[in-house]
């Protein structure tokens, strides 16, 4: 489930925010792009996991999918398996070193769903280091170093950390 920030499901108490490539999955072959013009739909659905299931008890690590539009001066990424209330409140972005010196965290954007964004404005310096922030619990975990110094668009990298 996801909170919508705002459109047409701003009035609902939950609903499913998909990706596009999350939505062609669920099409018939050769239907994908009719799916996911289909916009918003009605659905049924049930719990598939136990409440108290958590990938973490099954070695399940916070991951990083990179997404595809991202280069050296604009990162976004899929945050994946995340535990404990299961919502982020913020998302920071630290670089290894930067032309100027500077030794920050930066803010990044919700993009949409899982996807959190930051546009650098300038070349980034990896590796790259992710600060987490939980939304109802306020607890903090760092991914230190978690994008390699050489990354690329479209791949995933695996922390070593997870709320419990």
């Amino acid at each position: 489930m996801d909170f919508c920030p705002r459109g047409p499901c701003a009035s609902e108490p939950a609903h499913f925010d998909l990706i596009g490539t999350a939505f062609g999955v669920m099409a018939r072959p050769g239907q994908q792009e009719k799916l996911r013009d289909a916009g918003v739909l009605q659905i049924q659905f049930a719990q598939y996991m136990k409440p108290n299931f958590t990938f973490a008890k099954f070695g399940k690590t916070i991951a990083f999918h990179v997404d595809q539009g991202s280069n050296s001066n604009y990162f976004a990424a899929v945050i994946e398996f995340e535990e404990g209330d299961g919502d982020l409140a913020g998302v920071e972005l630290k670089e290894a070193s930067s032309s100027d010196g500077g030794d920050e965290w930066r803010t990044m954007q919700q993009s949409w769903g899982a996807v959190w964004k930051l546009d650098a404005g300038s070349e980034l310096h990896p590796p790259l280091s992710i600060r987490l922030t939980s939304q109802y619990s306020a607890q903090t975990l760092l991914a230190k170093d978690v994008i390699p110094v050489v990354w690329k668009p479209g791949a995933t990298y695996r922390s070593l950390v997870n709320y419990l």
